[in-house]
């Protein structure tokens, strides 16, 4: 027995912490620093799909059909694999359309409907409300085993001490705090996110720290588990796949409704799809999820064991062994931790659930309702929806804990949470069908759920009164009026099946079956067949397309509009979103002008990320003056066989296709332009480079052969000169041939490794005498050991003579600088040649290095010299992966920068 205080001192610590991890998670999203966008916190939020069911029920349920709890989540286990393909279409679609709930998401599928928006939220109150009661029982019994262990006044709490009452309002309370903070219920709730991961790590840690104390410290390790497990236990019973109730048809059918539970109970649906940030983390969410399932599950049967082993059969409850086996230990300590995950558990689920629900039952329940009925005239309309979801968690939970006392001492954790796990499969045909068949239509989707709620409602709901004695036992046995055949739980004579493998095939049966028929025999509406294309071919449109489909034929004023927005958002946001609608539009809206069909549909998105699409479209109906447009010739253009569309698709693409091939024949046209000139500039720099050394080489040619009478050393001085002048003259031929080899792609480079330090030296020494001519000073900053890259060497060696002999040319003599700087990081090598020299105007830096361009002094403007290694420097440099530019000012000198990567071993 654990002390009252400290159960209340760890319970309410540890609210705490959650309260100030929300806390932190908001603020840092207010700050523009969301810590949720993130895969791995996004995976473990998923995890509230693990609640008090599968922290102590699992163990509960595999003490009496062994392996019979693994169905539960193999079947989320096989929907990871598809994830990719139908999550993210439905996470897509979401986001385009402001998708705010699960009943939001069918309602906009089957034309907005706000009957089919209150159906599914109907069908998720109803249906969660057996789960949320089993939340409330887990807290409760664990609160009871812990605190009244081995006292036998268990179970004698008068209201006063109703532990479920005060949880249950402790938990509206969180929810209120961190779910209905903001109107706009498509701003992520990322401190709640934040929180919820956080218990997911919690109640995984507390769960594996008692498998581990049961399996290591009660046993000596699985091997002497199993042993005596076989000696005490008819191991057969556990371990045989036909032992669990409706045999292997219950294996499927319970696989089957934990694969749509997965997705499409409210509050899955809530984290998988509104919190999701980006859509890529369904990528991670895919394989990380199912590894955490089997982690949480690694012990069940190892605990399971160990309690049917410790304790006789029917003196504990099997859903409490998970705390009972610490506490026979008095591992008081271990106890409380069990307990905390436990709660982790259970208020995880309860909190998303509710913020869920709430969300749901304003927009999409009372909102339809009080618009049509025009009851909401006020201007704070803002403040009115915060109350009413607000109200609306308040209410959920009441209702859970009613449905806790009235019916669920009657059932098992289990058996309570398969309830709604049914209920919330119905969801499953007209999502599924909607996404990818257009002929589902708003009526067969209508006929669906009505029909599969009125089954789970006949064969589940209403014998779980009977059994809880509320109505009469004979409903059940054998059937209302004495009639077998009407029998809830063999329905037509069809015995053989457990209650929830009978209750998932006739419900799934009429729920498909109305779907499929009343779609195919009847007609769709107009708008049916809009939102139909539009879901189905999400990934074929640009958002923008979609974005438009809501088309309105009657007008209304920019002001009534702005006016509409403003009394559910606010007259400062509302302004401010209308502004920038303008700015990307470039319109300019002015209050007394007629809205167009664009900006309608504008309005129309921002009202539904507020109030759902069902209830944004009858507030955009009560201010247009006539009717919504008809779509009946639309469609008929659009996709009444789908032909058109793809038809549509295709030109488009073509038509796209034409403009990038007009424009790349435009740029083409310019660069044959560019190329004539370049022929001209080239063939006239290549006539100036040659011309000079051939002159020299002749006139000194004509004064060795006329002068006779010149002395030898004046003749050994004029042949030196012929020569330096011929050595010039062949550099420049090879330059060119050079050049034009490289420019046609034919020249053969020579990648070996090379030390660019001594390449730099090279260089140095081969310029030294022009710079000496002119008296420039040259410095250098090498490091001293190589710098090794994979490159040609003479090519390199060529653009660094290139540039130095260019910043020499362009200083001033005897005053004149150039510096020379090569470093490396741990990827690239970077050299510098600076020069002090008149710099180059801006407008020519951009151009320098692409054609033979001639650098002009800043402040003359008159040629320089010739730039006719520039263009094959860049190309070189390119060649060898790295990069050229120039950085300089006018009257500041020039900087010519190269960056290569560095060899890396």
């Amino acid at each position: 027995m654990v002390q009252y205080w400290i159960i209340l001192l760890v319970s309410f610590g540890y609210l705490g912490m959650l309260f100030a991890v929300a806390y932190y998670g908001d603020k840092r999203a207010d700050a523009g620093r969301s810590i949720i966008s993130n895969p791995y916190i996004y995976t473990f939020s998923i995890a509230v799909y693990c609640t008090g069911w599968t922290f102590y029920g699992s163990v509960g349920r595999a003490a009496s059909t062994g392996v019979g709890f693994l169905p539960i989540y193999l079947g989320p286990t096989l929907a990871a694999c598809i994830w990719w393909l139908v999550l993210r279409k439905i996470i897509r679609l979401s986001k385009i359309n402001h998708i705010t709930s699960i009943a939001d998401f069918v309602s906009s599928r089957y034309g907005k409907s706000s009957v089919i928006g209150g159906l599914v939220t109907v069908i998720s109150v109803v249906g969660i409300l057996p789960y949320i009661a089993l939340q409330l029982k887990a807290i409760s019994t664990s609160f009871n085993v812990l605190f009244y262990h081995g006292s036998d006044k268990a179970g004698s709490l008068s209201l006063g001490h109703d532990t479920a009452l005060y949880v249950a309002l402790i938990l509206a309370v969180f929810s209120i705090l961190f779910g209905t903070r903001h109107i706009d219920v498509t701003e992520r709730h990322e401190g709640m996110v934040a929180a919820i991961a956080f218990e997911s790590i919690v109640k995984l840690l507390a769960f594996s720290a008692v498998g581990i104390f049961v399996t290591f410290s009660l046993f000596d390790g699985p091997s002497d588990l199993f042993q005596q497990a076989a000696l005490m236990l008819d191991i057969s019973k556990l371990t045989a796949m036909d032992n669990t109730p409706g045999g292997y048809a219950s294996w499927f059918a319970l696989t089957f409704i934990s694969m749509t539970a997965i997705m499409f109970l409210p509050r899955q649906f809530q984290i998988l799809v509104v919190e999701n940030v980006n859509e890529e983390h369904v990528r991670t969410a895919s394989w990380l999820f199912p590894l955490y399932l089997l982690a949480i599950n690694l012990f069940v049967l190892p605990i399971a064991m160990g309690g049917l082993m410790f304790f006789q059969a029917g003196s504990v409850d099997a859903d409490m062994f998970v705390l009972t086996l610490p506490l026979r230990s008095e591992e008081q300590a271990l106890a409380l931790f069990v307990f905390i995950g436990g709660l982790s558990a259970a208020t995880g689920m309860v909190i998303v659930e509710t913020i869920a629900l709430s969300t749901m039952l304003c927009n999409d329940l009372l909102m339809p309702v009080l618009l049509r009925l025009k009851l909401l005239r006020r201007d704070d309309m803002g403040r009115i929806l915060l109350s009413i979801r607000r109200g609306s968690i308040v209410f959920v939970l009441l209702l859970g804990y009613l449905y806790f006392r009235l019916i669920g001492e009657s059932y098992a954790l289990v058996s309570m949470g398969l309830v709604s796990f049914t209920a919330a499969a119905q969801f499953a045909p007209a999502i599924l069908l909607g996404i990818y068949w257009k002929g589902a239509s708003r009526r067969g989707a209508l006929a669906g759920l009505a029909g599969g709620f009125a089954v789970w409602i006949y064969t589940l709901l209403l014998p779980s009164f009977a059994r809880s004695g509320w109505i009469p036992m004979s409903f059940v046995e054998p059937g209302p009026f004495g009639i077998s055949l009407l029998g809830p739980y063999h329905l037509f004579n069809l015995s053989g099946f457990d209650p929830i493998t009978h209750a998932v095939f006739w419900s799934m049966l009429l729920n498909i079956g109305l779907l499929v028929g009343v779609s195919l025999f009847g007609k769709q509406e107009a708008l049916d067949q809009l939102q139909a294309a539009m879901f189905v071919d999400v990934y074929k449109k640009r958002a923008s397309d979609t974005e438009g489909a809501r088309l309105w034929h009657g007008k209304t004023r920019i002001s009534d509009l702005k006016g509409l927005v403003a009394r559910m958002i606010g007259p400062e946001r509302a302004e401010m979103v209308f502004d920038t609608y303008a700015v990307q539009h470039a319109q300019k809206l002015q209050d007394d002008t007629l809205a167009n069909e664009s900006l309608v549909s504008f309005a129309e998105r921002e009202l539904a990320r507020t109030v759902g699409a069902a209830s944004a479209r009858v507030m955009i109906s009560s201010i247009i003056e006539g009717e919504a447009l008809s779509i009946d010739g639309l469609m008929k253009v659009l996709d009444e066989t789908s032909q058109v569309i793809e038809y549509s698709r295709r030109l488009e693409l073509k038509s796209r296709e034409l403009e990038s091939a007009t424009r790349e024949l435009k740029r083409t046209n310019e660069r044959l332009k560019e190329l004539d000139l370049l022929k001209d500039e080239f063939v006239s720099t290549v006539s100036h480079e040659l011309r000079t050394p051939l002159t020299s080489i002749r006139a000194f040619s004509e004064i060795l052969q006329d002068d006779v009478d010149m002395d030898q050393q004046q003749r050994k001085q004029l042949l030196r000169i012929v020569v330096k002048e011929s050595e010039r003259l062949t550099r420049l031929v090879n330059e060119m041939l050079d050049f034009t080899k490289i420019e046609s792609g034919s020249y053969q480079w020579e990648h070996d490794t090379l030390d660019l330090a001594s390449a730099v030296h090279e260089a140095l020494a081969a310029t030294s005498q022009l710079a000496r001519n002119k008296n420039i000073a040259i410095s250098s900053e090498i490091p001293a050991v190589p710098v090794l890259i994979t490159g040609d060497q003479d090519r390199l060696v060529q653009v660094l003579i290139n540039l130095i002999s260019n910043a020499i040319k362009y200083c001033e003599p005897d005053i004149g600088s150039v510096n020379i700087q090569l470093s490396c990081t741990t990827m690239i090598a970077r050299l510098e040649v600076i020069d002090n020299g008149p710099g180059i105007m801006s407008d020519e830096r951009e151009s320098i290095f692409e054609k033979f361009h001639q650098l002009r002094d800043a402040s003359k403007g008159k040629p320089q010299g010739t730039g006719l290694g520039l263009a094959i420097c860049k190309t070189i440099i390119e060649n060898h992966g790295g990069r050229i530019w120039v950085e300089s000012e006018p009257g500041r000198g020039s900087r010519f920068i190269f960056t290569i990567p560095l060899k890396l071993d």
